[in-house]
């Protein structure tokens, strides 16, 4: 089994389920969905939160249902939703920004593939339908700080053109059909359980751990570009909350931007010193991830979030680095 942080052991606060009692996890294998399983168990217990993924997953079948499914077999899907009776869906398949500029096909068909069978079967099932946009939706067009919920999206990566579709597809199933689609925004996520994937901002993760173990890091992020993030915690509880979210004070539904903090690699590495005065950074910047960091917004503006369902981050920068370091220092024995 992982080893969880304290955060899975407590529920939401006031939190009073009533919109989904039956939950199906689409890609319950990656960043997100390995942990969001554990977190949507712990509220609405083991037995309603059935995992899938790709592969087996030994961890993620001790504590509830667990099926091998590939998202990009729709008939696969539809039989697993009429058989657990599922009333709510989580799509979290996608490939990752950097990795989906080395295959930009393969990153349609996987990204597009996914989400146009879980929008179809949550429209014949009846079903509402999570899909997470991210950062990654906006382009060098859009305004660089506090991006308004509204505004220009011309992304220059695969990963954000599959990202502004699915926006776009969530919001058409909304109104042409009546589909109960929502989704977030989300910034680069960091966590100390699961590894990142392939993502541009994967150095935010990357960078606690080699912390640690070698007390140096090889940036290959630009020392001066912001991006914003989110630690999984926050993502996590911002999943629920707007999926409980009464629907009538929903304007936006694909997507909202959520925002906690926005940061360069020399402002999270001045925060790491901060505990390990020995730490050191260095850069080889890797010109892909160059590009795309430098296309992304420097900040969100949330605004949006925190009027229509309550969204409020819990989490800062110093907070999270004192959280990370705890985590990764048990986790490495050091």
């Amino acid at each position: 089994m992982h080893d969880f942080p304290d955060y899975f052991l407590t529920l939401l606060p006031n939190h009073n389920p009533i919109s989904m009692k039956r939950i199906l996890i689409v890609g319950a294998g990656g960043q997100i969905g390995s942990e969001l399983t554990v977190y949507l168990r712990n509220i609405y217990g083991g037995h309603n939160v059935v995992a899938t993924d790709m592969r087996e997953c030994k961890a993620l079948g001790e504590t509830g249902p667990f099926e091998v499914l590939n998202a990009l077999d729709a008939t696969a899907m539809a039989s697993v939703v009429a058989r657990y009776r599922i009333d709510t869906i989580f799509n979290l398949v996608a490939l990752l920004s950097a990795v989906g500029e080395r295959n930009p096909q393969m990153a349609w068909n996987v990204n597009m593939g996914a989400l146009n069978n879980s929008l179809e079967v949550a429209r014949q099932h009846h079903c509402a339908l999570f899909t997470p946009s991210s950062i990654g939706a906006f382009g060098p067009t859009s305004p660089k700080d506090r991006t308004p919920q509204d505004t220009i999206m011309q992304p220059t990566t695969i990963y954000g053109v599959c990202k502004v579709t699915g926006e776009l597809l969530g919001n058409y199933y909304h109104h042409k059909f009546g589909v109960d689609t929502r989704s977030v925004r989300f910034p680069g996520i960091i966590s100390n359980v699961t590894l990142p994937g392939g993502g541009t901002t994967d150095y935010a993760v990357e960078i606690y751990y080699e912390a640690i173990r070698s007390g140096r890091f090889t940036c290959p992020v630009p020392a001066d570009v912001y991006m914003d993030m989110i630690y999984m915690p926050d993502a996590l509880r911002a999943c629920v909350e707007l999926m409980e979210a009464d629907p009538a004070k929903l304007v936006h539904r694909n997507s909202f931007n959520i925002a906690s903090m926005s940061f360069t690699p020399e402002i999270i590495s001045a925060e790491i010193r901060k505990r390990l005065p020995d730490f050191a950074m260095d850069y080889d910047v890797d010109p892909v991830k160059k590009e795309i960091a430098e296309s992304w917004p420097n900040s969100l503006d949330d605004n949006c979030a925190r009027e229509e369902w309550g969204w409020k981050p819990e989490w800062d920068l110093s907070r999270m680095t004192d959280d990370m370091l705890a985590h990764i220092r048990t986790k490495l024995g050091r």
